[in-house]
């Protein structure tokens, strides 16, 4: 038996991103630690999937897509939740996109889209579901950021200055929805090999470059942020709140690595 502290069962959970990558891994993890787990993305083939995965775990899921640049959807995801299982416990934001292009050429539709999706579409995930748990004064949120919350990262400002963006935000719901019973915290991913960012990656000087970066030589496995997620989603982590709790195998620690 785990501790019972960490023991999510009859917690219910919700990952927005979670039919693929670093979401998905969240989304398996907390259903295998107790949790009914909802895994929603903007495509129902990979709703579905993702909702049968957490059916592996002998937990109950949902199949339903969602916008995160869409309000409305964001809310019709919280009603049909709350439909299904009276409540939301946990909400794990992972929806992201990244593009590579160099600042000054980046156009302005392109920076947007990035902002729209990594920024505001987690504020807005945290105001509809956000809402629903200061009403309960109960409620774990789980942000996403990224080593360009805290370093620059060559050509990818968009997407670090959106991830920067959800720190800042993941700090400023931790202070005022702390009186509520809702703890809002951030996991830090170092460098995780997905399908996101393979290209980016596999074979490239800046794969290099970010082995040689990372103490311990590797990039993580997506599976590797679980049990962070189920410790802040956790009633462990009851006097968590505002924390950005990082997973990058030592880079952000490291100034000279031999």
């Amino acid at each position: 038996m785990g501790h019972p502290l960490l023991d999510l069962k009859d917690k219910t959970a919700v990952v927005v991103g979670g039919t693929s990558g670093i979401g998905l891994a969240l989304a398996k993890g907390l259903a295998e630690a107790g949790a009914n787990v909802v895994p929603t993305g903007r495509r129902e083939a990979e709703a579905r999937a993702a909702a049968a995965a957490v059916e592996g775990f002998g937990r109950k899921s949902l199949t339903v897509t969602c916008d995160v640049t869409r309000h409305a959807s964001l809310e019709q995801l919280l009603e049909k939740v709350r439909s299904a299982f009276g409540k939301v416990d946990i909400l794990v934001n992972c929806a992201g996109r990244t593009k590579r292009t160099p600042t000054l050429d980046v156009p302005e539709e392109e920076w947007n889209a990035i902002m729209e999706t990594n920024l505001n579409g987690t504020l807005r995930a945290c105001r509809v579901f956000g809402k629903h748990m200061i009403e309960r004064g109960y409620g774990r949120i789980i942000n996403i950021t990224s080593l360009g919350s805290y370093v620059g990262l060559f050509e990818v400002a968009a997407y670090s200055a959106s991830k920067a963006g959800v720190a800042s935000l993941t700090k400023s719901l931790a202070v005022e929805w702390a009186r509520h019973g809702v703890c809002v915290n951030a996991i830090t991913p170092g460098v995780f090999r997905t399908d996101l960012n393979a290209a980016l990656l596999d074979g490239t000087e800046r794969g290099r470059e970010f082995l040689m970066r990372t103490p311990m030589g590797r990039f993580g496995k997506v599976e590797e942020l679980v049990g962070a997620a189920v410790f802040l989603a956790s009633d462990a982590a009851s006097f968590v709140s505002g924390h950005l709790l990082v997973v990058d195998g030592g880079i952000l620690a490291s100034g000279v690595n031999q």
